[in-house]
């Protein structure tokens, strides 16, 4: 079996590489792609040293890359991380919190990011038209939405986010995961947990009046327990941007920096080390990979210490969700995985076409979604608003119009008002009122 990464220069291409090649999965060869030939080079060389018999190729253009593949993954950042820079202080300047996949700073990823995943996912289609795409790239909703809405590609979004939340509850619970099913439902970095249910029984109600419990479950100080307690649902992080919006701002401001910033110095850092042939390159790499997941919402939640990833936190991250769900295809397991799929009637409020993040029993044919039901009131209106903004910017990104742009960029929910918008429109610099079908086909993955 043949797997394909395009985006293959991206800092975390050796854990997936990794993850694949240690699994049981019937692997003859990975292909990397990446316009950015001395990075791919980096991280190919980096990923050799654990590849074993598995023929780890770098191929010249994507189409080479993905033809004949079983499976592609799409892990793209156009403009590199420069841009994300740029996208967080721009918001920062508006008064607005700088985040890479939610209000200015997710509108302006999606609207780079969407031509080229599109123009990828079409080579898919060309080159291996059974292949699955497995989609890494954020804003993940909107560029797996993007996606099946412009071509006819085998599309999954995955993220690890829930399956995170996953574990930390059923941890404070004391129940295993594995026996545990999870009612959880929303959009990607948009999610609530309802429920969680061990051999038939409902669990949550043992959260709500225990202070030590329901403190284990958020690594950084996110949400109040008094706040939880009335909500009666739990919130993935990315929630936190809307609910506390303010407190996200003042944080980052009040650093001086923002997490683009961080991550740049510490990638400078990573192919400094590795250009220079240092002896030890793995200790290298996972010591760049445990300082950048210790920095992780750090700076908005205002936490004054790094997050320590949970022990049993090994059984999320993207690269063991992306091997979850391949090897769930692969063998027909019937594994259920919290994914980013067509609604299909499943949350009742959302269009049919709609891209949402729920569990799905995931089989040779593909991720289907298991049935959620009605959204609670609570979270109904955000839910809707945030879905609403998500189709502008996903009809802005394929369309490339200046005024459907703005419309979109309006309507997120971090935005306070139209006139906002169109000033954020000149200073986020987004390649608009341009023929889509121009965009380049070669982004800085």
């Amino acid at each position: 079996m043949k797997l394909a990464i395009i985006g293959g220069g991206g800092a975390r291409t050796p854990l997936l590489v990794n993850g694949l090649i240690q699994s049981d999965l019937p692997i003859a060869e990975i292909a990397l792609y990446d316009p950015d030939r001395p990075r791919l080079e980096m991280m190919a060389t980096l990923a050799r040293t654990r590849a074993g018999s598995v023929a780890l190729t770098t191929a010249s253009t994507a189409a080479e890359a993905v033809s004949g593949a079983a499976f592609v993954f799409i892990s793209i950042r156009v403009g590199g991380i420069a841009a994300r820079a740029h996208d967080e202080s721009t918001a920062l300047a508006h008064g607005i919190v700088g985040q890479e996949t939610v209000g200015p700073g997710g509108f302006a990823k999606a609207m780079r990011t969407v031509p080229h995943v599109v123009g990828y996912a079409r080579e898919v289609q060309a080159h291996a038209p059974g292949a699955w795409i497995i989609n890494f790239t954020n804003p993940v909703g909107i560029v797996t939405q993007a996606v099946r809405t412009a071509t006819g590609a085998r599309i999954i979004g995955i993220c690890d986010t829930p399956t995170e939340l996953y574990e930390e509850v059923c941890h404070a619970l004391d129940v295993p995961s594995a026996e545990s099913y999870v009612d959880y439902f929303g959009l990607n970095h948009l999610g609530w947990i309802r429920e969680v249910y061990h051999h038939g029984e409902p669990q949550l109600h043992r959260l709500w009046d225990d202070q030590e419990r329901l403190t284990r479950i958020y690594r950084s100080l996110l949400f109040t327990r008094e706040f939880l307690r009335e909500l009666r649902l739990l919130p993935t992080e990315y929630v936190y941007y809307y609910y506390r919006a303010s407190d996200a701002y003042r944080n980052v401001v009040r650093t001086g920096t923002s997490r683009a910033a961080v991550i740049e110095q510490l990638n400078q850092e990573l192919f400094a080390q590795l250009a220079a042939d240092v002896q030890e390159p793995v200790t290298v790499y996972e010591q760049y990979i445990a300082a950048r997941d210790a920095g992780y919402m750090q700076l908005e939640s205002g936490s004054a210490v790094p997050r320590v990833k949970s022990l049993w936190g090994e059984a999320t991250g993207y690269d063991r969700i992306a091997l979850n769900t391949v090897r769930a295809i692969q063998f027909h397991s019937n594994a259920i995985i919290p994914l980013n799929v067509q609604n299909r009637g499943n949350l009742p409020e959302l269009e049919f076409e709609d891209v949402i993040e729920v569990p799905c029993v995931v089989n040779g044919n593909g991720a289907r979604p298991l049935h959620s039901g009605a959204v609670p009131d609570a979270v109904r209106g955000l839910l809707l608003h945030v879905k609403e903004y998500e189709r502008l910017t996903v009809d802005a990104a394929l369309t490339r119009a200046v005024e459907t742009a703005t419309t979109a960029l309006a309507r997120n929910p971090l935005v306070p008002d139209r006139t906002t918008a169109e000033r954020l429109m000149q200073a986020l610099r987004l390649e608009v009122g341009s023929d889509p079908g121009q965009t380049r086909s070669d982004p800085r993955a």
